[in-house]
């Protein structure tokens, strides 16, 4: 009876490695617009998930481990994506920036079950006042671009 089950769930496991998982990487339509420094920390802590230039590691060619991370990466894209930066307005680029500092300040991104395997993509403190410095000074920016433009009105 044993031999039976491990023989089925082995059959299993092998069946579900044929089930097709996208891993595609678009074209990079327009890098984030952002200083050498936070760069440098946005694409070693948030560019394997939120960009078009996701380095798939050994395990997402294993299902069913697979299926999550791509179902990861495709969510993260929907949300933002650094290689798709030219399909954003100001407004939203704006939103984006707010997010990403509410989110990397709270410890939220990039997720633990991430950083299990990809320990070099910890945001540091360091790392977190460089990416705040580097959101604000956007969304100020873009804020006094706004203000100077009703003003001229």
């Amino acid at each position: 009876m044993i031999k039976k089950l491990l023989i089925a769930v082995a059959v299993l496991l092998v069946g579900i490695q044929l089930i097709p998982v996208d891993r595609s990487n678009p074209p990079v339509t327009m890098d984030v617009s952002a200083d050498e420094a936070a760069a440098k920390i946005l694409r070693r802590s948030c560019y394997d998930c939120h960009s078009n230039e996701t380095v798939w590691p050994w395990y997402s060619f294993v299902a069913p481990v697979s299926w999550l991370v791509s179902g990861d990466v495709e969510e993260a894209r929907e949300h933002v994506n650094f290689s798709q930066w030219d399909q954003y307005d100001e407004k939203r680029v704006g939103k984006i920036k707010e997010e990403i500092v509410d989110e990397v300040g709270n410890q939220a991104m990039p997720l633990k079950i991430y950083l299990v395997m990809h320990r070099e993509a910890q945001v540091s403190a360091a790392d977190f006042q460089t990416i705040k410095k580097w959101a604000e000074a956007e969304v100020g920016m873009m804020e006094d671009h706004s203000e100077s433009d009703e003003e001229r009105e």
